[in-house]
């Protein structure tokens, strides 16, 4: 049976993904930091998806600011090779958002956090993945990046940094793990209306990044529907990056209606 491994899937963009894939008839695994939110995700998930296969794992990125947990990523791929599921779409959707780090202001810990969880450990799970599809004749590994990549936004050096180093290593990956049929894409998201934005109305009602030339916003069933392409459809694509922010990067500024 094909399997999609999606990681940060408890909430938000997360819970879009895993609900695509499930209802498309596919296995779904998928991880979160903390133990008691992927047990309730995962209850909410076969409840809603009874004739679906959906296993959850808790799992950390970091062991402290400056080390990746590796083990962990170990312990997981084992877990999921002692029970003979073979992971053929990788989805990395978990981040670091790096907020409220500021120059001047927080230690070089904070900086090396976003890059290590956004980068290092995503290098981790996508070496461990792609080592079990090089065996089982391929398969496709997806980053869920940022339109910050290119567009800088106020203090979020450490998040803007990680997702274009992240594409740096999603096309690299893509180049050196072709020749075994493992195809590496991104997707690269602007804003999204997720909780934060049903918590903070006032705040989103006038941010510029809203006011996009096609009028509105993306919502996680957007980004969801971009990962199944490639997961699915994309049999020719790789080292690509599909942009889904309702055309924000293509604008010198924003005209708002203010």
């Amino acid at each position: 049976m094909k399997t999609a491994l999606i990681t940060g899937a408890c909430i938000n963009t997360g819970v879009a993904i895993v609900e695509k894939f499930a209802a498309e008839g596919r296995r779904v695994v998928f991880t979160g930091r903390s133990a008691d939110k992927v047990q309730e995700a995962e209850k909410r998930y076969k409840e809603k998806f009874p004739d679906a296969e959906i296993l959850g794992f808790h799992i950390n990125s970091l062991k402290d600011e400056r080390t990746v947990d590796e083990e962990a990523v170990e312990e997981l791929f084992s877990a999921l090779d002692e029970k003979g599921i073979f992971v053929d779409t990788l989805v990395l959707n978990a981040a670091d958002q790096g907020l409220g780090i500021e120059i001047f202001k927080n230690p070089l810990t904070d900086f090396m956090r976003v890059i290590n969880t956004n980068m290092v450990w995503n290098y981790c799970l996508s070496e461990h993945a792609a080592k079990r599809m090089k065996e089982n004749g391929g398969g496709s590994i997806i980053f869920i990046n940022s339109n910050t990549a290119y567009r800088a936004i106020p203090n979020r050096i450490a998040y803007s940094a990680s997702k274009g180093g992240q594409l740096g290593m999603m096309r690299a990956l893509a180049f050196d793990l072709g020749k075994y049929n493992i195809r590496v894409n991104a997707i690269l998201p602007g804003m999204i209306k997720t909780d934060r934005w049903d918590k903070n109305p006032e705040f989103y009602k006038n941010v510029p990044s809203r006011f996009t030339p096609i009028g509105d916003v993306a919502v996680s069933e957007d980004i969801a529907d971009a990962v199944w392409y490639f997961a699915e459809h994309a049999r020719n694509t790789t080292g690509a990056e599909l942009v889904v922010d309702g055309g924000n990067t293509i604008q010198l500024y924003p005209i708002t209606d203010k």
